[in-house]
Formats: structure tokens, sequence, C-alpha cells
């Protein structure tokens, strides 16, 4: 791990410094801004009841830790009831709901985020800050190991995000914050979370807890989910091999000192579901194809506050993966996908500097990935990098300016090829013009570079999930994105509205090309390069209607669209189709309720040998009653309906919805414990 000895040189330097042996006199001094304000949005177990209106929601991927209202990039936040009522079994499907972003949708039990038309390896996934070194980003049918029922709250950055979090966030970031590594001490010493709940379209039942208990010195964490989920139903029947059962928990431990924290923890995450574009044929002996999959992942992250003059805040974050994932024709082996990963990240805020704020760190990975088997399209592959950013912001009367900057080295080793060397180098540059006190205008400028991931370099082979016959090329060029965004914000007392425009022009993407060829039966594709152009764009629009004693009634309009097409005028496959939605929500001081409708517009821009999509409408809606509070708990009872209409819905952003198309009508209903 030679790119990692730097970071872990300066965990030497945190467990030198120790800890205070004084514990801090005041819990809020051990508590980074993310947690204090996650509380009051909602996304702390206890605080659904605690205030009537949303407060700020602070960015905790974002340096300086930012209100999401206020940042000049465009970001989306989903915590408290908003995120209780998104939670699904997919990450993808999760964040489906905010504008710009959809989910891969490969049946019930993989589903990676869509961010504006980007995805795989374009599309980084985070917990915590850190790489979920998983290999979803590999092929659609790999599911992501991040469990978003224990998520406290879940971050989308949009666009261009390679300057905080390397060359595979050129199309943005998901990350998932979910305090297993405690940052405070919990209110009276103890807080948690439970939750029962069983679904109707796949006869399933899901149960998860989490609890923190401990003082101002020293917290535990603890949590754990279990989920099984049945073929689900589709219009007209079941849909064969779409089962998903999912096993996670994690412990954590914290000491707390009065400038400073230091964490740990470890967790596991297991998962099993079935691939519903292979459901196998018992009348010709043919087994289903399912997956299995594990992984083992232990976190440290240590924060010094003033560590010395010139610096606020020094932050190390250091995980260490051990993923594998089995895929089985029945009981016999077909494919072993296994990955070991480490990754060190080290960001250092300064105080201000002649007017300026802003922050500069260190990254570094290594990365041993393998395939072995009937799917062993990527031969094993050695990767590693290290990355230098700095970010910068500056306020100048009504503007704000931020400028950033990040330099990475890449390489990747396969076992019997020559090794890749690159040099990613991206810039940014934003600007926010606060023209009053409820409109302002913000604009983006990026220049981002990725650096061709392992299936992109080195792939040969039949690729099964895809139907296709993969041939990378080693000699990819990295790949360059150039995006300018303009953003409009109002925020009044009784609307709140923003709608964004972005451009994004490709040098050098990287995309599969049809050949026309046959191989082992199967059609090939190369791993190609040309240059491409992303346009679209989102609105949101919230009104609120009323707020007396009758209850709190909010109006949201939203959409959003993007198109993308080659240099030759040809469009790119999966392709997100344009949206149009709009939920009526009321709440008092015992219940919450929605109604919501979302129509997909047909999608007929496709590539070459691609099906087009039909359009369709969903019909949602929400139903909660708080029928026991007092100090210590909350108790809340849920029912969720989706897809009331009994809608075929198949996305066009998934490789198999001509096979199989999301589930139909389905109600959920559970409890929620908060305490």
């Amino acid at each position: 791990m030679p790119h990692l000895r730097p970071a872990l040189a300066t965990l030497a330097m945190f467990t030198s410094l120790g800890l205070p042996a004084q514990a801090a006199s005041n819990p809020a001094d051990t508590a980074p801004p993310q947690t204090e304000q996650a509380e009051r949005s909602g996304a702390h177990p206890r605080s659904d009841n605690s205030a009537e209106e949303l407060g700020t929601v602070i960015v905790s991927a974002i340096p300086g830790q930012q209100d999401a209202n206020k940042t000049i990039s465009p970001v989306s936040v989903l915590a408290g009831a908003e995120l209780d009522a998104a939670r699904a079994t997919t990450l993808g499907q999760t964040v489906s709901s905010v504008p710009g972003v959809q989910t891969s949708a490969f049946g019930a039990g993989a589903g990676r985020p869509v961010i504006r038309g980007a995805d795989g390896a374009r599309v980084s996934v985070l917990s915590n800050g850190l790489g979920t070194q998983d290999v979803s980003s590999v092929s659609q049918d790999h599911a992501v190991s991040l469990e978003p029922f224990l998520a406290d709250q879940i971050e989308i950055l949009k666009g261009p995000s390679t300057l905080l979090f390397g060359s595979g966030a050129i199309g943005g970031v998901i990350n998932v914050v979910d305090g297993r590594i405690p940052e405070r001490a919990p209110e009276n010493g103890l807080q948690g979370r439970l939750q029962l709940g069983h679904d109707t379209a796949s006869d399933g039942n899901v149960q998860m807890f989490r609890v923190d208990t401990g003082n101002q010195g020293f917290v535990l964490h603890a949590d754990g989910l279990d989920r099984d989920n049945g073929n689900y139903s589709v219009p007209g029947g079941t849909l064969a091999n779409s089962f998903v059962r999912t096993k996670a928990g994690a412990l954590g431990a914290s000491w707390l000192g009065e400038r400073s924290f230091l964490g740990v923890s470890v967790s596991r995450f297991l998962d099993a579901y079935g691939n519903p574009a292979e459901p196998g044929d018992p009348a010709e002996g043919e087994p289903a194809v399912r997956v299995q999959m594990e992984q083992t992942r232990e976190e440290l992250k240590g924060v010094l506050r003033s560590p010395f003059a010139g610096l606020e805040r020094a932050e190390l974050s250091f995980g260490h993966t051990s993923y594998q994932h089995v895929e089985l024709e029945g009981d016999e082996v077909g494919t072993r996908f296994v990955n070991h990963a480490n990754e060190a990240r080290l960001l250092l805020n300064h105080e201000p500097l002649a007017g300026w704020q802003g922050a500069f760190g260190l990254q570094g990975f290594d990365r041993a990935f393998k395939a072995v088997g009937d799917e062993s399209f990527v031969p094993p592959t050695a990767s590693e990098g290290m990355g230098l950013f700095l970010t910068e912001q500056r306020e100048f009367g009504k503007f704000k300016v931020e400028l950033g900057a990040r330099a990475d080295r890449q390489s990747s080793a396969p076992q019997a090829g020559a090794r890749r060397d690159f040099r990613p180098l991206s810039l940014s540059a934003g600007l926010s013009w606060r023209i009053d006190d409820v409109w302002h205008l913000t604009f983006n400028l990026d220049r981002a570079q990725r650096a061709p991931a392992e299936e992109e370099l080195f792939a040969n082979g039949p690729h099964l999930a895809s139907a296709t016959f993969e041939i990378g090329d080693p000699a990819l060029a990295k790949e360059t994105a150039n995006q300018m965004e303009a953003g409009l914000h109002f925020h009044g007392d009784w609307v709140d509205a923003k709608v964004a425009a972005f451009v994004n022009r490709y040098s050098d993407f990287i995309y599969l090309a049809d050949t026309g060829e046959v191989e082992a039966d199967l059609p090939v594709r190369l791993w190609s390069q040309a240059d491409a152009k992303f346009r679209g764009g989102e609105a949101e629009v919230t009104l609120h209607l009323s707020n007396n004693p009758g209850g709190h009634y909010d109006l949201r309009f939203w959409g959003d669209a993007v198109h993308a097409r080659l240099q030759d005028g040809s469009n790119l496959p999966r392709i997100p189709a344009a949206r149009f939605g709009s939920t009526l929500s009321w709440k008092n001081e015992f219940w919450r309720a929605s109604l919501g409708a979302v129509h997909y517009f047909r999608q007929n821009r496709n590539a070459p040998l691609e099906s087009t999509t039909s359009g369709f409408t969903l019909l949602n809606a929400h139903l909660a009653w708080n029928f026991f509070s007092n100090d210590r708990s909350d108790w809340e009872a849920f029912l969720d309906a989706d897809n009331l209409g009994n809608q075929t819905v198949r996305l066009s952003t998934s490789l198999i919805k001509d096979l199989a198309p999301l589930p139909g009508r389905n109600f959920s209903v559970g409890i929620r414990s908060m305490f």
C-alpha cells in the first residue's frame, strides 16, 4: 500500500497527539455541524416531531460542511420523513425521486444511481465520504453494498465532483451518511430507532434497529437489518427469480474529547438475490441464476479541531474493504468476483486567509480485483491512485466565488498485460449571486477528467448479464468532461423554487460500440471513444399553501430531462426518460399524508438496437400516524402505497427493461419507534 503510507503517518500523528483526558463539558462541542443540523432536519431518529419546519441541512461531503441551500454546486439531500418515504431495497430506487436522478433497476436486487444520464464508473457511491469498494460499477447486475434503511441521510452531488472524490466522480456522487462512527454523545445517554415493515408485492418483511449509547467521553453504536422479499408481482403475474434476502449490521465506537474524536467501526453486508433476466427453465433442466454477496468493512475516522495555528479542522478517514460475490447457476458456481481495497483521505480546513475560506487534502487508494469463472470477462487487475485537491471560496458582498483544483495519479495493471498510468487533472469555478433575500443565481464551470475503469481497458470475454461479448481497449485515453451549469433559486415565505440547466461536452467519451460481429453466439461490443454531448435541466417548485392549527399543506411540482448524443449524431444507450411529477402533502402534530403522481415520458431517442420505452404514470401515497409520544420515545405507524394504478413500468435506464419490469401495485405497512 505505498500510496497510503502518508495517510497512515498522519494517523500516527493523531494518535501521538492523543485525545484530551478531560471529556467535553458540552455535548455540542463534540458534534460536527452536519450531525447537529441533521437532528433538526429530521435525519436524527427522534427528530420527526421535534420541529414544525425543516431546518437547514448540512452536507458532510462538502468541505466546511455547508448548508445544502447555500452551496454553489448542485446538491440535494434526503433526510428525515422524506428519506423514510423514499427508502427502498436498492440505493438507486431510494434516490430516484430526486430531480436529475434515476436508477438502473436490474430487478429488485440491484439498482445503481444514474445522475443526469451518467452511470456506472462515472458515478461514485460513498459511505461516509469513502468509496464502497464493491464492483457495482462493473455491471448493472452487481448490487451496491449499502443498505438505505440504515442511512441517516443521503447526499446527492450532481455534476462533476472529481475535485473532492477523484476521477470516478466525473458524473456525480451519492454519499450515504450512516453514523456508524458516532461523532457526538447521544441525548440522555441513549438514542435509537426500530422499524418493522411488510410489503404486499413481494410478500416481504424487513426489520431494522440502530442504537447509540454512551456519555460525553465514549459512545457505542450498533445497527442491524434483516430483509426477506420473495419474487415480486407485476401486472398479470409474478416476476420469476426476483427475490432479495439481505442481512446487514455494524458495531462502532468513538472516544470524544474537547477538541477531537477518534472512532472505529466494523460492518458486514450479506446479500442474496435473483437475476430476473435469467430465471432458468425447470422443464429443460436449466437452473436460475442468482447472486450471493458478502462484504466486511473496517473504518476509522479521527477529527482534531484547531490542531495548530492556521488550521481550523483536520479530518482523517480510512477504510479497508473485503468484498466478494458469487454468481450461481443453481448450486454450481459460475463466476466469483473478489475485491480487496484500502482507501484513506486527509482533509484539512484552514483558517480564513485574505478573506478566502477553504480546504485542501490528500486521498489515496489501492485495489486488487479479480473475477474467476464463466463470466470472468475482466482479468485480475491491481489499481492504485493518489490525489491532491484544493477548494477555496470567498464572498464579495452579494457574490460568492468558489475555485478548486485536483491532480491525480492512477494506474491499472492487469495480471497478464501492460500497466497503464493516468494523470487526471480537474478544475472548477463557481459563482453565486445573492440578488436579494429570496433570489439567488448560481453558475458553475467544470473541467473534469476520468481514468478508464478496469473493464473498459481490459475486458475480453462473454458478459452474460448484458448478453454480449465485451472487448476492452488498453489504449483508451482519459475521458474529459467540460460542463457549464446555471441555476436560479427562490426561497420565500410561501414559495421555494429552483431551476437548473446544464451542458456537458465530453472529449474521448468512453462507451460500448456494437461491431456487428458475433463471438460465442454473442454480439461483440467494443469499448470505444468519441466526443459526446449531454444537455438537460431540472426544476422544482414547492408551494406552502397553509400553516394553521388544521395542519401544514405543501404542493410540490418537479421535472427533469436529459439528452445525450455522440459526435456522429447517434444517441447514447439507456438515457433516462423525461419526467414530470407533483405531490400534495399534509401534516399536523400526529399525522403525515401525501398523494403524488409522476409521469415518465416515452423514450424513443434510442441507441442502435435499443428498444423504445413507453410512457407511464405512477401514483403513490403515504400515511403516517404518531400514536404515542413522550419525552423518551415516539411510535409511528405507516402505510405506503406505490404504483397504485398497477402500471407496467419499464425504465429506459435498465439493461433488462424488456425482460423485467418494476413491481406492480404495492402496499407497505409497518411501525417505527424513535427513542
